[in-house]
């Protein structure tokens, strides 16, 4: 069964979500990131997606103490993206309780570095962060394009130990318009050992159960459910169902 993953995404210690990854199209919401996960928590969520838009702008972690606190709170997982710019920024969300960092700018900008972190943390902890716009990958908090597509950029991490994928369409995020399901499962057939984390676009329920049926593993959901697209009783049935 395809994995929930609630994202979390963080300004100035609070949650906020942007639409299509524009920092002027900001809505902030009045549950803190630590209340919020214990609603996941509680509704069975086994892994929380963090995003440090902070970070992301300004090239290392700038929300840490969001961090510790849901960390020590021993309630889920935790994937975190945002601010990975250099070995002191991975070392300090590794030490703040981070399960897993995710590296997206780094990874176009200095792919050496990326190679060195896959052989020594793992290709379990270090996941590659693929954000899409108009095909090509995207960095610096979705303020630049590169011009790599995300074939390109995943072909040079495999030999090296990748293993997870969280597989971005900008043009989908915070819309609920529904994901980009073509490009996931064009994903898995090009990289049938990889395993693909669905995120941008999911506007119900019904979005995650059609993934579900085609195979997906797992799958980031925002503002559906700050916007009560999706409730959290939903959530939870579907995970005990």
């Amino acid at each position: 069964m395809i994995e929930i993953i609630p994202a979390i995404d963080i300004i100035n210690g609070e949650c906020v979500r942007l639409s299509q990854g524009d920092y002027s199209r900001k809505t902030t919401y009045r549950a803190t990131p630590l209340e919020m996960a214990r609603l996941y928590a509680d509704a069975g969520v086994k892994r929380l997606h963090l995003v440090d838009l902070d970070g992301a702008k300004a090239g290392e972690p700038r929300n840490l103490q969001v961090l510790r606190q849901i960390s020590e709170s021993n309630l889920l997982q935790i994937e975190w993206g945002g601010g990975i710019k250099d070995r002191a920024g991975l070392e300090a969300v590794l030490e703040a309780g981070a399960d897993y960092a995710i590296i997206g700018s780094l990874a176009v900008k200095n792919p050496e570095v990326m190679e060195k972190w896959l052989q020594e943390f793992g290709g379990e902890r270090i996941i590659l962060g693929a954000d899409l716009r108009n095909g090509k990958v995207s960095v610096n908090g979705w303020l630049e394009d590169s011009p790599l597509s995300a074939n390109e950029l995943i072909e040079r991490f495999i030999p090296f130990g990748l293993k997870e994928v969280i597989c971005t369409d900008i043009s989908k995020d915070g819309m609920l318009q529904g994901p980009s399901t073509g490009l996931y499962l064009d994903l898995m057939e090009r990289f049938p050992r990889l395993t693909f984390t669905v995120s941008g676009g999911i506007s119900s329920m019904e979005d995650i159960r059609s993934l579900n049926d085609l195979g997906l593993s797992r799958v980031i959901v925002g503002k559906a459910i700050y916007e009560h697209h999706i409730s959290l009783e939903e959530i939870e049935n579907f995970i005990n169902d």
